[in-house]
């Protein structure tokens, strides 16, 4: 069972050729993985989650942040429709105000939209579900080494007062992080073994830190940014890594995507934390369950673990 606890996957539903939310819910099982994300309330899938002990990271959608930003009665009428039915039967652990929208015009409503609902669980009682925020790469201004990272200028103003809230709450951050969009973009000189995990040694050395794997180094870019804003005690859970099959060229193998994401089952079933901070486990969600035959054509359809008839588009195991 401890299996169950560390490796999630993200169900994004953008393909008008998926199973049904019960059927998904029954590959989550049948394939034991513990986690799912949803990336907006999505009542039948949320129904079909009824009973399944599945552990729940549920979003909010982006567009209704300003509503839930703008007062408590307005998060408590989010709050009712779509998470207060579901309490008892449906194991949400976090909800996430947005996606990746800091830096943005969105920007500005995550952290009131946070302190609402926040609100609107302590009047309830809910002691069970925690409020967080996803942050994107975008939000550092600079990333290498990882003791150079800062938060950007343009991120700044809206991510302190959220990691202050995250500080404050004992919530995690969580971060969508993807080692392969850093090696595509300079292959010459990420290694391809330091982007998958198959390293046998340390490839950059950063002071007294030594990283065999970018994953690693990717997230304890946002501990050090973190960190010089004051705030040292913020926990990060990946929200979203993964590895594109198609689209790409030699880029995107089947064994390439499938090297990726079992490795990344690995890294999380190791329970093991990073060269900054080896006391604080890094857990979290691949992305993502499905090729999703709605999203832009290319890569962003061949993220998925799993073709629409619920077969997997490469062997895994997640245990």
């Amino acid at each position: 069972m401890e299996a169950r606890l560390d490796v999630g996957v993200c169900y994004g539903m953008l393909g008008d050729n998926l199973p049904s939310p019960a059927a998904v819910v029954q590959l989550y099982q049948r394939y034991k993985i513990g986690k799912l994300r949803l990336f907006d309330p999505n009542p039948d899938a949320l129904a079909a989650l009824r009973g399944s002990g599945i552990e729940v990271t549920l979003g909010t959608k982006d567009q209704d942040l300003q509503s839930i930003a703008s007062s408590v009665d307005a998060a408590k009428t989010w709050f009712d429709t779509y998470v207060q039915p579901f309490i008892g039967s449906v194991n949400i652990t976090y909800l996430a105000a947005g996606n990746e929208v800091v830096p943005g015009d969105l920007g500005k409503y995550v952290l009131p939209a946070m302190q609402n609902l926040q609100r609107v669980i302590n009047d309830y009682g809910h002691s069970g579900i925690r409020v967080t925020a996803v942050a994107h790469g975008s939000s550092l201004g600079n990333s290498y080494p990882p003791s150079s990272s800062t938060i950007s200028d343009k991120a700044r103003d809206d991510m302190v007062g959220i990691l202050k809230f995250l500080s404050s709450s004992g919530s995690p951050l969580l971060i969508n992080i993807y080692p392969y969009y850093a090696y595509i973009s300079d292959p010459a000189t990420v290694r391809l073994d330091y982007a998958q995990f198959t390293a046998t040694g340390t490839v950059v050395q950063d002071g007294s830190l030594g990283y065999s794997n970018l994953l690693d180094a990717m997230a304890d870019s946002f501990y050090w940014a973190i960190e010089k804003e004051g705030v040292t005690n913020v926990n990060l859970v990946i929200s979203e890594s993964g590895w594109p099959s198609a689209g790409n060229g030699d880029f995107t193998t089947l064994e390439l995507a499938r090297t990726y994401n079992q490795n990344l089952v690995k890294r999380f079933l190791a329970n093991t934390g990073t060269p900054k901070h080896p006391d604080r486990s890094l857990g979290g969600y691949i992305f993502g369950m499905f090729n999703e035959n709605q999203k832009p054509a290319g890569i962003e359809q061949n993220f998925g673990l799993f073709n629409p008839d619920g077969t997997p588009v490469y062997d895994i195991v997640f245990n």
